[in-house]
């Protein structure tokens, strides 16, 4: 990689350093030999939360168990070891419910396609127990949201309660949760990749791009390589990188052969090239993720580099997403990710009504087109009578 790409990550504490060390290190023997104090006054405490909020502990675990390394306190090996099984079960059940719920849409003329969960840990990993998923995200057209929603509720799932103002959902939602009491299995179901105003393609053309999965005997579709590599891009992007997780992925797919120049075509009609040198300047500085001949282009201009050194700041902590969300450090950053255009419709969305605004201020629903010129003044009311 060029060294003009070369982040400060001086801030960075010993236990992330050697989980990062870890997980780049395909020959586990090797670790800490070109540096010896890796392993010194490590807090394996924090080394453990470092590996469960970076939901990386499946693959620490899987390389870590080969070794026979006293610098690693037996405690931290057992403790990694609980963690790993527990989560080889959860895929084990999300895989089961992945295939009902695909045998189920099917049979009622509902194309759905699979984002995340066990089908991507089976493409990337080869094994859905080096992947941790919380729940099954899944991707259908936006014209077959209220069906969706019958088949799920008929069959146990509860829908996330919301409050709705004039439609707002269609501009500031981009899936809904759905959650079964008795299996405990959460479901997002997604109508669009990503928040408005990304752009994105549309459902079709994704269909049309689609894989099936040989993890299940039913049929179970999923993103085409391309779509897949920019769709975790972004998600992670999106998020700051605040899991390790999704660099991985990343990391993995071009270790597996991913060649970078597939992806041109669809990063200069879809707009999203600094996203795409973000995420190659993170896997190579952290990850040493090997790149072909495409990295240059796709990393050209400052904008790739300064938004991968503020993804630092988040990727360092163990902050839980809601408090990085919340500081202006994020916001400032998440507005960096975004073209001019898309900064504009940002803007502009932040002018229609919200739920918020119903909660300061009820209105009967025939007259809620009045929170239009309201907005601003409730904005400015919340805001006011926050305490400082």
């Amino acid at each position: 990689m060029d060294y003009n790409y070369r982040l400060d990550l001086s801030s960075l504490s010993k236990e992330l350093r050697l989980l990062l060390e870890i997980l780049k290190t395909e020959d586990y023997d090797s670790i800490g030999l070109g540096n010896k104090e890796l392993f010194i006054d490590i807090d394996w405490g924090l080394f453990l939360q470092l590996a469960s909020h970076h939901r990386v502990y499946p693959l620490i675990y899987s390389k870590l168990k080969k070794a026979d390394d006293n610098r690693i306190p037996q405690h931290v090996i057992q403790t990694l070891y609980k963690e790993f099984k527990k989560n080889t079960l959860q895929m084990l059940l999300l895989s089961g419910e992945m295939e009902q719920v695909s045998e189920l849409f099917t049979e009622n003329q509902i194309r759905l396609l699979y984002l995340k969960g066990p089908v991507i840990a089976a493409d990337i990993y080869g094994d859905i127990s080096l992947r941790t998923s919380k729940d099954l995200d899944i991707l259908i057209s936006i014209t077959d949201l209220k069906r969706t929603e019958e088949l799920l509720l008929s069959i146990g799932y509860e829908k996330e309660v919301f409050s709705n103002v004039l439609n707002e959902w269609k501009w500031r939602k981009h899936h809904v949760v759905y959650f079964h009491p008795q299996k405990n299995i959460q479901l997002e179901i997604h109508w669009r990749l990503q928040p408005f105003p990304l752009k994105e393609p549309k459902f079709n053309e994704l269909w049309e791009r689609k894989r099936v999965s040989t993890l299940s005997s039913y049929p179970v579709y999923f993103l085409g390589k391309e779509d897949l590599f920019l769709y975790l891009i972004s998600h992670g992007a999106r998020h700051g990188w605040f899991r390790l997780r999704w660099l991985l992925d990343i990391d993995q797919m071009l270790r597996k052969g991913f060649k970078l120049e597939d992806i041109n075509p669809l990063i200069s009609k879809y707009k999203n090239r600094k996203l795409v040198g973000q995420a190659l300047i993170l896997a190579s500085e952290l990850l040493k993720t090997h790149m072909n001949d495409g990295l240059g282009k796709l990393t050209e201009g400052n904008d790739s580099k300064k938004i991968a050194q503020n993804a630092i700041e988040f990727i360092k902590g163990i902050e839980s997403l809601a408090t990085i969300m919340s500081s202006k450090d994020y916001k400032h950053y998440s507005l960096s990710l975004k073209s001019n255009l898309q900064k504009f419709f940002f803007f502009l969305i932040l002018f229609y009504p919200s739920s918020s605004d119903l909660m300061t201020l009820r209105v009967p629903k025939p007259l809620h087109l009045l929170y239009f010129p309201l907005r601003p003044f409730l904005s400015v009311w919340r805001k006011a009578r926050k305490p400082s």
